[in-house]
Order: structure tokens, then sequence, then C-alpha cells
């Protein structure tokens, strides 16, 4: 289950989907599967768990929680002292990210830890622009543009995260911030570095109080933000490129969630750190939350009728709606 990204993004260049089709599951489907994209579930440890011998007893579970038909791209993002120690309990079955890094590549930057030293311990992804490192330790902007451009320099792959502040939410201002952190965050990626580029959504309002934006709520700022990427390097890699939401994700929410056809994943903080809450949302189930078959094909006909609506192109519409047909044999 250890990331690749091996898949050129060549491919969505030339229109090609084949890279990108999710692996499919018998007791689950992800709306994401239509898109062509595979479902990507991360956890965020922050600062914790607070020993080693925690960390190894947390990695264990998780691991535990894998099943068969658990997606292929599982990620958790630790404290430094922890990384290699959660490398080993993970192998090849979990990708093992740094919760951030510094732009710098050495000098005299006292604490600070850089891209060459996280790629010389197997590290390949990272996150940047979490809202914590925003707000708590000012990150700006400009600084979060220059780690993600470290990062893709080195070859390596980042989880950039943007969102909105209550006030900025409640001003209807979600989809104005996001646009502004996005540009601002990418400025210098290339169409071809977007393959090393993921997005994660997370409303400051909803990061550790508990409070989830509803689906929809997400899936409007989801499209929106798609829609920003559409602008910016054209609509193959704004199809490609996965969009994960974080904001309290759990157990009771993951699947309302992840049946929106723009959420690609999730980036999950406090429930990353129960390996049974965690290890439900690794094994989130559509069925579970309530959608059954003609709720699920009235979602899709909403969807379907959705992309007709804003001029989607007819073999796109084809192809979306053959998968659709192809869904529903499996069940």
């Amino acid at each position: 289950m250890k990331i690749s990204i091996s898949a050129s993004l060549a491919l969505v260049l030339t229109k090609s989907t084949s890279a990108f089709v999710a692996s499919p599951s018998s007791n689950r489907i992800a709306s994401t599967e239509l898109f062509d994209r595979k479902p990507f579930i991360t956890g965020n440890w922050k600062l914790n768990p607070s020993t080693k011998g925690e960390a190894i007893s947390l990695a264990q579970d998780i691991v535990r929680s894998l099943t068969d038909s658990s997606p292929d791209d599982v990620a958790i993002f630790v404290p430094f002292p922890f990384i290699q120690t959660v490398q080993t309990i993970c192998g090849d079955k979990i990708t093992i990210g740094a919760e951030m890094v510094t732009p710098e590549i050495n000098g005299a930057f006292t604490g600070e830890i850089s891209v060459p030293m996280l790629k010389s311990c197997g590290v390949e992804w990272a996150l940047a622009g979490h809202s914590e490192r925003r707000i708590i330790f000012k990150e700006s902007d400009e600084y979060i543009n220059a780690q993600c451009l470290k990062l893709i320099e080195h070859d390596m792959s980042v989880i950039l995260c943007i969102g909105e502040s209550i006030s900025e939410y409640e001003n209807d201002l979600a989809g104005a911030i996001c646009e502004i952190q996005l540009k601002k965050a990418l400025a210098g990626i290339s169409k071809e570095e977007m393959s090393r580029v993921v997005i994660a959504y997370e409303p400051i309002w909803a990061i550790g109080t508990g409070k989830v934006a509803t689906p929809e709520i997400a899936q409007s700022v989801h499209a929106q933000i798609r829609a920003t990427i559409a602008e910016m390097y054209g609509q193959g890699i704004a199809d490609y490129t996965r969009i994960l939401y974080g904001g309290s994700v759990g157990p009771d929410s993951v699947d309302g969630l992840m049946v929106k056809p723009d959420i690609d994943g999730t980036l999950v903080g406090g429930a990353s750190l129960s390996g049974e809450s965690f290890g439900r949302i690794i094994n989130f189930q559509v069925s579970a939350s309530g959608v059954n078959g003609a709720e699920q094909s009235n979602e899709i006909k909403e969807e379907t009728d959705a992309l007709e609506d804003d001029g989607v192109k007819v073999g796109k519409r084809l192809r979306f709606k053959n998968k659709i047909k192809s869904i529903f044999k499996r069940h």
C-alpha cells in the first residue's frame, strides 16, 4: 500500500485514464473511483503520542486494521523522532511522512529539518500549509510555497493544506480564501510537477473542534478548489489531482464525505491516534452511511446532470456513465 508516483502525468495530458483507476473493492464504492482517482487516506499525529513506546503500539494497531479491501494509498504523518521506528513497523503497507519541513537546505537554522535530511531517511512525503503552522508558527503563503518548491525539487511529494476561518466561512469567502492560498502556494509549480501535489481542504473552524463540514459543504468547496486548479493548469490536471478533506473527520462522518465526487480522501487528526477509529476511516464503507441503492442512484444522477449543465465534453460524460454502470453490475 506504499504510495508510488510512477504513473506519468503525461498520461493525463494525453487524456489517458488507465493509470489512475482505483483498485476494485467488492464491498466499498468511493465516488472518487468514478473520476479515476484512487482514494488517499492519511493521518496527522501532530504532537502525539508522548513516547516512542506509544508510537510503536499505535502504529501496530493501525497496521492490524488493514484488510485486503483497504485503499492502496494510506499514509501517516508523524513527529520526527518516530519516523524511522514507525517506518519499520509499517513497511510497505503504509507510507510515513513528515509533518513539516524547512525550505532551507543547511546552515544556522536551529531546530529545523531539511528536505535532504528527510529524503535520506526514506521519507517521500511532507505536509505544508497546515493551519496550525500558519497560525501558531506564522508560516506565510510565500514560506509555504518555498516548502512545496523545495520538496518537488528533490523529487518528493507534498500535501498542501488550505482552508478558511469561521468568519471567512460565514461571510461566504471559503472559495476565495482557498483560491488565494492555492495560487500562492503553487506559484512556480509546473503541470508536470502537479503529479507530486495533493491538496487537503481543512476548514480552520473544523480542526480539532469536533465540528465537521457537512458532506455538501465540503463537496462545494472541493469543487471550487478543483475549478481553480483547472483554471491554473487545465481540466486534465484538475481531474487527476486528489483533494482530501480534513477537519475532525471520524468514523461517523467519513462515509458521508467519501461518497462525494470531489472528495478523494481524508487528512485525519485526532481520530488517527486510535487504531480502531483510524482503521474504521481507512476502511470506509459507503453503505454504512445509509446510502442505499436508490439514494446512491439519485445522487449519481444529480452529479451527472451537474456535469452536463457545466458543459463537460460528451466523451467524459460517457466515460462517467459507463463507470457507473460497471459499479452497479458489481453489486
